[in-house]
C-alpha cells in the first residue's frame, strides 16, 4: 500500500493524513502557514517523528520508507505536516498557552520565613550623609562625614549591605567642605600677609 497524502488541512478517515490526535490544531496551523518554506531542522524534526512512529508500530516499513523520502524532499511546512498529521506530533512546536490571569497578586512559592533577609542599609553610610548635609551649618561635621563615608564603603564591600550611594554622597560633601575651609584659610592667610 503506497502512501497517499491527504490535502492539507482536510481531515480524512482514521489512519489517513489530516486526522489523528490533533485535527483541530492541524487545521489552525494549516491556515496560518502551509506555504512557508521549511528548514533543514524542520525536515529533521519530521524525520524524527516518522522514526518514532515506525518504532512504536504506527507505520509499516514500506510506508515509513516512502514518507522518509518525501520528508527529505519536502519544501514547505504543508508538505511536512501531511506526512505526520496522523502521528502524535507535528513539525512545529505546539503554541504556548495564553498566560493565566491571576485574580490576586503573584505569591512567592517559598514562604518568607525561609528566605534570606533583604540587605539592610549600612548605618555608617546614613550617618555619613547626615554629617555631610549638616556641614554648611556646622563646619566640624565635614571630618566625621569623610571618616564615616570611608568606613561605610569598606563595610558595604565586606558585608554586601546597601547604602553605597549614601556613603559616597557623604564623602563628596565632606571633602567639598574641607576643601572650601582650606581655601578660605589660605585666602585669609594671604590677605593677612605683609
Amino acid at each position: 500500500m503506497s502512501y497517499q497524502p491527504q490535502p492539507w488541512g482536510r481531515p480524512g478517515p482514521p489512519g489517513q493524513a489530516g486526522s489523528g490526535p490533533y485535527p483541530r490544531q492541524a487545521q489552525q496551523v494549516s491556515s496560518q502557514m502551509p506555504m512557508m518554506r521549511a528548514s533543514h531542522a524542520d525536515r529533521e524534526r519530521t524525520i524524527d517523528v516518522l522514526k518514532a512512529g515506525f518504532v512504536e508500530g504506527r507505520l509499516g516499513k514500506t510506508e515509513y520508507e516512502q514518507r522518509l523520502v518525501r520528508a527529505q524532499q519536502a519544501q514547505t511546512y504543508g508538505e511536512l505536516h501531511t506526512l505526520i498529521a496522523d502521528l502524535p506530533q507535528g513539525p512545529m512546536a505546539v503554541p504556548a498557552p495564553a498566560p493565566q490571569q491571576y485574580a490576586q497578586p503573584y505569591q512567592q512559592a517559598v514562604p518568607r520565613t525561609f528566605l534570606p533577609p533583604p540587605p539592610q542599609t549600612n548605618n555608617s553610610a546614613t550617618a555619613a550623609l547626615i554629617c555631610g548635609v549638616l556641614t554648611p551649618f556646622y563646619g566640624v561635621t565635614a571630618i566625621p562625614a569623610v571618616i564615616l563615608g570611608h568606613k561605610a564603603r569598606a563595610e558595604i564591600r565586606r558585608t554586601g549591605e546597601k547604602g553605597d550611594g549614601l556613603a559616597m554622597a557623604g564623602l563628596v560633601l565632606g571633602w567639598l567642605a574641607i576643601g572650601f575651609f582650606a581655601l578660605l584659610v589660605l585666602v585669609l592667610v594671604v590677605a593677612a600677609g605683609p
